[in-house]
């Protein structure tokens, strides 16, 4: 589990292919901030972008640890394919404070940037996304944008999907990669815990189905 407060700043320097055609998955080395590794072990649980991983080598003293994706979970998520920077998150302790919400680290599917501008001190996100999440989205509800926990301020639904809005305070733009987005841009999404089970109590049907 982990929370959507990111932990720190990575950097994917290298994508290998780990087989020959699009059927296999890729290995991803990635550079982590300073001591970011100290108390990484192998096999331990980092979420990329909001996506969750699990550490297969790492160099704590260097900064660098791998993992492995596999073919449906990069076709199921967007900037993991090819080298750039990445939000990171250590996975939830039990005693650690829950400071965003309950987050699987579970894609639950894509959004697209349609309006990223300054809006006072602070920057308005707009993404657009299909129905199927847009139905899990309310206002002043939580949703995950590239692993960071946000608060939706405005949801506009219509046939074609559902867009959001979201406001970042500086704050967030200088600690995540959220500030690297552009109009056109496909982010990852990972709707509210809580919402998934209300809505599954209701008798609605559950994303992917």
């Amino acid at each position: 589990m982990f929370t959507g407060i990111v932990s720190g700043l990575g950097r994917i320097t290298a994508v290998t292919p780990l087989g020959v055609d699009a059927s296999h998955g890729k290995r991803l080395e990635i550079e982590a901030p300073k001591a970011y590794l100290d108390d990484v072990q192998l096999g331990d649980s980092i979420a990329l972008n909001g996506a969750c991983m699990t550490v297969t080598t790492f160099d704590a003293a260097a900064g660098r640890f791998t993992i492995d994706m596999s073919a449906e979970s990069l076709d199921k998520t967007a900037g993991l394919a090819q080298p750039g920077r990445v939000n990171l998150e250590k996975a939830l302790r039990a005693n650690d404070r829950l400071g965003g919400h309950l987050v699987s680290g579970h894609v639950d599917g894509l959004g697209r940037v349609t309006h990223f501008a300054p809006v006072g001190e602070s920057w308005e996100l707009r993404v657009q996304t299909s129905v199927e999440i847009g139905r899990f989205l309310a206002y002043k509800g939580s949703i995950t944008v590239n692993g960071v926990s946000l608060t939706v301020n405005r949801v506009v639904d219509s046939a074609a999907g559902c867009e959001f809005s979201i406001n970042l305070i500086p704050h967030t733009i200088e600690n995540t990669t959220l500030g690297d987005l552009s109009a056109g841009q496909q982010v990852n999404l990972e709707v509210d815990l809580i919402a998934r089970y209300v809505a599954r109590m209701l008798g609605q049907s559950e994303l992917g189905a």
